[in-house]
């Protein structure tokens, strides 16, 4: 996960295929506002409103992530989704949809902002595609509050790989570990892709976790509690620090990071 830092920058970010923006669809927006406040120190700005109420997540000023209220009629999880640059919306959802794929949501504009679409590979996992405008994605990486990995956790990679490399121009490097992959595109890391098989969750199935860095995951984990989420997989330490996954008070998986160093 630590690797993510250098492809975390504004120009990185607007690559096609690189996790440029994560947002959250929840169904009471102001109490998850102060739940993401009070865990990550963030303020709130509207944002478009094409989809129902929605804000972005401000940290020291600066865009970090987006937050909606569920709309009524779309069969949309409570997840934190990533989205994916792209520089054409409306040809990488056609390519999403004749790869196997499912465009659930778009393409349409986000007022001045940019272009997206809301789709599923063909596993099931849910992720956005964007063409940014005027608001190319995060603006701040690297520092405590801010997404610094993205993990596709489904049942096998080979056939999910074949899937995202039709769409963009990723390279795989095999990790440490049966069944992980990580993504490259230019050479740095910006993915990773877990096959786990029978042990993925079935009430979850194929998805997205985003992973945030904190300055000090123990005060983290209390923290969520005290707001009334969940811890579901308690600290360990990993090669890339120390990590724990939580559910915010609606449901919504995360997982937080505390960096080694």
């Amino acid at each position: 996960m630590t690797e993510a830092r250098d492809s975390a920058g504004p120009h990185a970010r607007r690559v096609p295929g690189a996790p440029c923006w994560v947002s959250l669809m929840a169904h009471g927006l102001d109490a998850t506002e102060e739940f993401y406040g009070e865990l990550f120190g963030w303020r709130f700005r509207p944002g478009p409103q094409q989809l129902g109420p929605y804000v972005r997540a401000l940290l020291d000023g600066r865009e970090v992530a987006g937050m909606g209220r569920l709309p009524s009629d779309r069969r949309l999880p409570v997840a934190w989704t990533p989205y994916l640059a792209t520089d054409d919306v409306d040809r990488t959802a056609d390519a999403i949809r004749l790869c196997g794929g499912t465009v659930a949501v778009g393409p349409l504009d986000a007022a001045e902002a940019g272009r997206m679409a809301i789709a599923s590979d063909p596993a099931g996992a849910v992720f956005g595609i964007w063409q940014g405008v005027r608001h190319p994605g995060t603006a701040l990486g690297g520092t405590p509050g801010t997404p610094v990995w993205y993990e596709l956790r489904t049942y096998e990679t080979e056939s999910v790989t074949k899937f995202y490399k039709s769409l963009f121009p990723f390279e795989e490097e095999p990790a440490t570990g049966s069944g992980r992959t990580t993504l490259l595109l230019d050479g740095r890391p910006v993915a990773g892709l877990h096959g786990m098989g029978q042990d993925l969750p079935r009430e979850r199935g194929p998805h997205w976790q985003t992973y945030f860095e904190v300055a000090d995951l123990g005060d983290t984990l209390r923290q969520v509690v005290a707001l009334g989420g969940r811890i579901l997989a308690p600290a360990q330490d990993g090669p890339h620090g120390r990590v724990a996954t939580v559910a915010d008070p609606e449901g919504a998986e995360f997982s937080v990071v505390q960096d080694p160093r």
